[in-house]
């Protein structure tokens, strides 16, 4: 599970002294904490999938405080943030492109939005950004 390789890869932070990865992971830890909280309160358990979208929303929340230090010229932040955010997609699995998302779409027989949408939430989750599925659905139609 990729929570195991998480934990282990902050441990291994901490022993070699990475300030940088350490603050990284122990973010994402706590936010896989909380979501598998709220996932025993609902009788569910966390799954890898969970684990992307967390992730991926930790990725974008990255790229926006990277570009906050870069618009006040501060590069040493910016720079340790990039490598968070390298650090961070070695976790994601492969995303797909635009030509796998059509592939996928077009052999669905319900094409409509919410139909699509919830498909590729249950079975693709976190190898795709749900944006880029609409766009592609939009293109389609």
């Amino acid at each position: 599970m990729v929570y195991e390789d998480i934990k282990k890869a902050n441990i291994q932070a901490m022993k070699e002294k990475d300030l940088v990865a350490r603050s990284f992971y122990s973010v994402l830890l706590n936010k896989i904490m909380l979501e598998n909280i709220e996932k025993k309160a609902k009788g569910e358990e966390i799954k890898d999938s969970d684990i992307f979208v967390i992730v991926q929303k930790t990725i974008k929340e990255l790229d926006d405080e990277k570009l906050n230090y870069q618009k006040v010229g501060n590069n040493t932040e910016a720079e340790k943030i990039s490598r968070q955010i390298e650090i961070a997609k070695s976790y994601l699995p492969k995303q797909l492109t635009k030509d796998e998302i059509k592939e996928i779409i077009s052999n669905l027989t319900d094409k409509s939005l919410p139909s699509v949408m919830k498909y590729f939430k249950q079975n693709y989750n976190g190898q795709c950004e749900m944006k880029l599925v609409q766009e592609v659905l939009k293109s389609l139609q």
